[in-house]
């Protein structure tokens, strides 16, 4: 099992975001109803992850299948999910300003740029097959059925099609979690003890 702590995370240059959440922390008014409705939001932002995380080999493969066969950025998506969900459990005038900032920079900085690197890296290494691939399935709006390849596409990756728990490990899904459940503590705190 790997240390699910990230020193990475722990660095200066986030330092400015740390403290944008703790302000945002000491000035929100929570209440049960956006509270829990937060919860919802974030498991299932956390459920998302943890199925795409699973099929995800980074840097070997390509994933198609499972979430990958919906929307090619599960993890993203997940994301998005989860910060949505804890936007909503701040309440208040600070939980809307928490969205709108979180929503700004994940659709005008974040996303943009780690989806046009990662089409790009993924292009030049699996070619025709992420082209269409990345034709077939969107981006973050999930696209139903779900995408299915045919069997040349799925003969050329030799995918493993299964989902795997040491790829959860592998990819450093328990460190999102747990910073998930920490910071959902902290927002219980404010609500239930303030």
């Amino acid at each position: 099992m790997r240390n699910p702590i990230r020193l990475k995370n722990l660095s200066v240059r986030l330092a400015p975001l740390y403290v944008a959440g703790a302000l945002l922390w000491w000035l929100a008014s929570p209440t049960p109803g956006p509270f829990w409705l937060g919860i919802l939001l974030i498991v299932v932002g956390l459920s998302v992850r943890a199925w795409g995380v699973g099929y995800l080999v980074k840097t070997e493969r390509l994933a198609i299948h499972g979430p990958y066969a919906y929307v090619r950025n599960p993890l993203y998506l997940g994301t998005l999910w989860v910060g949505c969900g804890f936007s909503l459990m701040l309440g208040g005038w600070v939980g809307l300003l928490g969205l709108v900032a979180f929503g700004s920079w994940f659709g005008f900085v974040y996303f943009p740029r780690k989806e046009r690197t990662e089409s790009e890296r993924l292009g030049l290494r699996y070619g025709d097959i992420y082209r269409h691939y990345h034709e077939n399935v969107p981006a973050l709006w999930p696209r139903f059925p779900a995408w299915r390849p045919e069997a040349e596409i799925l003969d050329q990756l030799a995918e493993d099609r299964t989902w795997q728990l040491q790829r959860y490990d592998a990819n450093n899904e328990l460190g999102t979690l747990l910073a998930c459940v920490v910071g959902m503590v902290f927002v219980a705190v404010r609500l239930f003890l303030a």
